[in-house]
Order: C-alpha cells, then structure tokens, then sequence
C-alpha cells in the first residue's frame, strides 16, 4: 500500500495526538502525555510556531508523524531536535518510518542546520540500528537531564 509524506495541518492534529500516546505506550509510558490537541494547535500553528509536523497519510489516514523543532548550539549554531518520530505499530515495516525520517533530514539540509539531534531509548535495538545504518551517531557518554514541573516547582521553592 502507497502513503505520502507531507507538512502536518491543523486537521490532522487528533490523529497526531493518538501516534503521541501509541509512542509513549510503546515507550511504557502511557500516562505520560498530557499535551493535549488544543496545545498542538496553539503552539504548532500561531504565527511564529514552536514547532513543525511531517505526517504518513495512507488512505487518508495518519499512519505516522515526525515532529521537530529548532535549536541553538553554542558550539555549532543553528540545529534542529527531532522530538519524536513514530508509525502506527501495524504499519511499520513499510518504509514509513525510513521516509518521515529522510523528509526532516532533507528539511533540515535545506535549512543549512550544522546538526539534527534526538534521543533513542537504549533498548529500542531496531531503532538505534536504523539509526547507525543511515550514518548517525549514537552518544553512550552523554547522559540526558530533565526536570519536570512537579522537580522544577520544588527547586525553585526551596
């Protein structure tokens, strides 16, 4: 079956939002998402949006998304993290994932960005390989940091 990639628009945002909470169950996390479809809205398409979308459309259906957005390095300059990128789980295997992926690379040449970063869970084997085959590198000693509300509220309270 055939599918076409393009920019995300308001109304596949629903759809969106469901490949973001299929991604956080896959990642075992599935109450992890409180982003809701009014926040992709206001932050995906105000004049200046936070971020952009590329969406998998086959049979007018979204059957996966590639969400990215811009970044600065001190080191490098301009740069763009892609946050997420996920297929419904019965339609990987098609090239899917390889072609939103590819799409960002292609947008992010384009963009003359010095780098494209993201995160891969160390047991997603399938995607740290996939990821090693088209020539990315995949940092070991590096560790990632976050603070979320709940910690922020707390350190800047003490």
């Amino acid at each position: 079956m055939s599918f076409i990639v393009r920019k995300g628009k308001i109304p596949d945002m629903p759809q969106v939002l469901n490949l973001i909470k299929e991604l956080a169950a896959f990642e075992k996390e599935p109450d992890a998402v409180i982003v809701t479809e009014k926040d992709l809205l206001r932050d995906g398409f105000k004049k200046n949006p936070l971020f952009k979308t590329y969406v998998a459309e086959q049979d007018g259906e979204i059957v996966g998304m590639a969400l990215i957005y811009p970044r600065y390095s001190t080191w490098k300059g301009m740069t763009i993290h892609l946050e997420d990128l996920i297929v419904k789980k019965d339609k990987r295997g098609l090239g899917i994932g390889k072609a939103l992926y590819s799409r960002v690379m292609q947008y992010a040449y384009k963009k003359k960005v010095k780098r494209v970063e993201w995160v891969v869970l160390d047991w997603n084997i399938t995607a740290v390989d996939f990821y090693k085959s088209t020539g990315a590198t995949i940092l070991t000693d590096w560790h990632l940091a976050q603070m979320d509300e709940k910690a922020l509220q707390a350190y800047i309270n003490k």
